[in-house]
């Protein structure tokens, strides 16, 4: 009997499911079409008249002054990291960064005023109230700090940034922006979740969401109701937005009792007949990739977007979609309310039919499973007493089912497709598997926004600053976002296809730095290979003088992590942060060990791989041999027998010929790369103050005494010394070099 009473309430769901799926369904395809006949009709009769938009377009306008807006509350996790990664990647010069913190939040302040030591165009906003009172308010601050800041500096800038402390802004999104504004009053550019692991659904489940959106929804709704809601990151704003917020809302850009403060702003400006659009722009760009054995050119399509990692953790997926059905659809049914032309009506309950569509979708998904159950039970079980089917051909019920398939197979194409157009081919396979996944992320998040949009409506207190844990990419993984070496080699036109494939194949042999290799092998010059890796890596180029390193720095800074990290302090800058040289880019881990180390903050410096080696030997030999006071190149100078230039030509000949000892015994094949990095680790650990590495080697067994004396004798053999580069420079005869060697002794 209870089973006839479950059969039943399943045959009722079904028709509601079904009626509400058809709907839905109808809804969708309306949507999708629509997008169809626009993208056609624009491709045949409306991009033909004009050409599209390339870089070198957005580099010729002249920059106007820019203000990023960061909000803050407990970021001290990522926010240093993603202002430094912001600071070294956009293409743009005329911006301040603006990041909003809280009196009761010291460890994000501390990261931002370090980073304000390096910097000139970093600021920091601290609230009035401690913190978390909401996004909107801690913005909202901002907005009036950046006012104080342009009376201060007599500066006023025209646009106005909106992101987030976790985001990854394209190198050309300040230019895109510049293009555009004062023309447009709004700029949204789409949110390109970065993908996980093929397992983690929960995180990538926000690619399949994101894709289809920004592909079609945004697009569409712009042209349909020329109003865009704010992604709240990703934002630009013009100065007469900001201004007519200002004056509307007495003071207050944004509304502080609202989750979803950047959808209501985008909302709000469609009052003014503000011009709002949605840029979905890529760029193409030449990438090289291995294809049977061979290196071969590809063109790949980049957005200027914005990227980020989105939560990975179920619960923090449910805590931020919660928010998000808060704030766009009860706060902005009660604040926004229905308004505008019928298109606009329209957006509007999509916007605000999830509350509904993300219960019955896994409603959905639960009778579905319940239905093969049973299904599956009667075929295994013949002789069990079977229960009337619940759905029978030729019935409304079977007719709805039909029609939801349908639908069912075209939303799983149409997503397929969109992420397949940002993502490739994997991810849209696996958006598949993933849908009834963010069926079930949306349903939780429906149900915590109902219960906790009741609690505020009974209690009448603004709802808090939830935030979600937030991770940033990491030095490793940032490369992959960056132009790859070889790619930047060959668009500037350095090297060729097969020269890069050559490299590429001894780089899996010897596990090398690919421009150590290039530079090996004589295919690009040291100054060429520092200007790629500076453009890659948003470094400034330096070289080191180890004798003009301050004593007191070199005191400060261990050998041991000098040797570690392959670094060597420069100097202090004029802020009082040490500048420190490096062929490569840091971990973050490893630049808070060096600062916790000397107590400053660290700027990096890209400098060759052979100034790195002898700045180390050289540099901290003067802390353990008496140095003469005077040296070779320096009595050389002051004689007016050479140049500065000239002095600095002779000093990269040494840099380039120096090879340090672990290099010269894998490359005799004395040990090979394992046992060094072992031996290299070891030594650090236990004998790096005791005796010289040669003589480590030595007491382990890895060498033998007279491979020692051999390897270091080719090693003096192979780096000449400075006087003796003059000398064949032809700057200076050998007599005369005899002469200064003989008063240099005598000082």
């Amino acid at each position: 009997m209870i089973m006839a009473y479950i059969l039943l309430a399943t045959k009722i769901l079904l028709i509601v499911c079904g009626v509400v799926f058809t709907w839905n369904g109808i809804e969708e395809l309306s949507i999708d079409l629509y997008w169809i006949f626009r993208t056609l009709y624009r491709k045949f009769f409306v991009m033909k008249k004009y050409k599209p938009l390339d870089e070198r377009q957005l580099q010729g306008v002249p920059e106007k002054p820019v203000a990023i807006l960061i909000p803050c509350w407990d970021e001290s996790a990522v926010i240093r990291n993603m202002v430094e990664n912001t600071l070294r990647t956009l293409n743009y010069s005329n911006y301040t960064i603006f990041v909003g913190t809280y009196p009761n939040d010291p460890e994000t302040r501390k990261e931002i005023d370090i980073v304000r030591e390096h910097y000139d165009n970093v600021e920091r906003i601290t609230c009035p109230k401690n913190g978390p009172t909401n996004k909107a308010d801690c913005l909202n601050w901002v907005f009036e700090g950046i006012r104080v800041y342009e009376k201060e500096h007599d500066r006023k800038f025209e646009i106005f940034v909106i992101e987030d402390a976790e985001d990854i802004l394209h190198p050309l999104t300040l230019k895109l922006f510049n293009y555009l504004i004062p023309r447009k009053d709004m700029i949204q550019l789409p949110v390109l979740p970065i993908a996980g692991e093929w397992y983690q659904f929960t995180r990538n489940h926000y690619l399949d969401e994101f894709a289809e959106n920004h592909t079609r929804d945004l697009v569409v709704r712009e042209s349909l109701t020329k109003i865009l809601p704010s992604a709240g990151v990703g934002t630009a704003l013009s100065r007469r937005t900001v201004e007519l917020l200002r004056e509307k809302n007495r003071g207050q850009i944004l509304n502080v009792h609202s989750l979803a403060e950047d959808y209501e702003l985008g909302l709000e400006m469609g009052e003014f007949n503000l011009e709002q659009i949605f840029v979905r722009k890529a760029i193409e760009r030449e990438i090289t990739l291995p294809r049977n054995g061979k290196i071969q050119k590809k063109k790949k399509k980049e957005y200027i977007a914005v990227q980020e990692f989105f939560p990975k953790r179920f619960t923090d997926a449910v805590r931020q979609k919660s928010r998000w059905v808060v704030g766009i659809a009860l706060q902005g049914w009660s604040y926004v309310g229905w308004y505008g032309s019928f298109m606009n009506k329209f957006m509007l309950y999509r916007d605000r039919k999830s509350l509904i569509t993300n219960q019955i979708n896994l409603l959905g998904n639960v009778l579905a499973i319940f239905i093969i159950g049973l299904f599956i039970y009667e075929w295994k079980n013949p002789s069990a007493y079977h229960y009337p089917p619940l759905i029978s051909p030729g019935t409304l019920l079977w007719t709805l089912l039909l029609i939801n398939l349908f639908f069912l197979c075209w939303r799983l194409t149409w997503r397929v497709c969109c992420v397949w157009n940002m993502y490739g081919p994997a991810q849209a396979l696996l958006a598949i598997p993933r849908l009834p996944w963010s069926n079930c992320v949306n349903f939780f998040a429906t149900i915590r926004a109902i219960w906790i949009y009741a609690r505020y409506k009974a209690t009448g207190k603004i709802i808090p600053w939830e935030k979600t844990e937030h991770v940033y990419p990491t030095e490793e993984e940032l490369r992959g976002y960056r132009q790859r070496l070889g790619d930047l080699l060959i668009e500037k036109r350095f090297i060729t296809l097969g020269q890069l494939e050559k490299a590429l194949m001894i780089q899996k042999e010897k596990e090398e730095l690919l421009g150590k290799i290039l530079l090996d092998m004589g295919f690009v010059s040291e100054n060429i290979l520092l200007q790629a890796l500076g453009q890659q890596f948003g470094l400034e180029i330096a070289e080191i003088d180890p004798y003009k390193t301050p004593l007191d720095l070199l005191k400060k800074f261990p050998r041991r992590l000098a040797i570690k990290y392959s670094v060597f302090p420069i100097g202090i800058s004029s802020k009082g942060a040490i500048e420190v040289g490096t062929e490569t880019l840091l971990p973050r881990e490893v630049l808070s060990e060096l600062e916790n180390q000397v107590g400053k903050p660290i700027v990096l410096k890209l400098v060759t791989h052979g100034d790195i080696s002898l700045a180390i030997r050289k540099g901290y030999e003067r802390l353990t041999k008496k140095q003469p006071r005077s040296r070779i190149g320096e009595i050389a100078l002051r004689r007016g027998k050479v140049a500065e230039e000239d002095l600095r030509k002779a000093a990269r000949m040494q840099k380039k010929a120096y090879k340090r000892l672990g290099e010269i015994l894998v490359n005799k094949g004395l040990v090979t790369r394992e046992e060094l990095k072992s031996a290299l680790d070891e030594y650090l650990d236990e004998a790096v103050e005791r005796v010289r590495f040669g003589e480590y080697l030595v007491e382990k067994g890895l060498i033998t005494r007279s491979d020692l004396e051999h390897i270091l004798k080719h090693q003096e053999l192979e780096t000449p010394k400075f006087g003796e580069l003059l000398v064949r420079l032809g700057l200076l005869s050998e007599s005369y070099l005899d002469e200064m060697i003989r008063e240099q002794e005598n000082e």
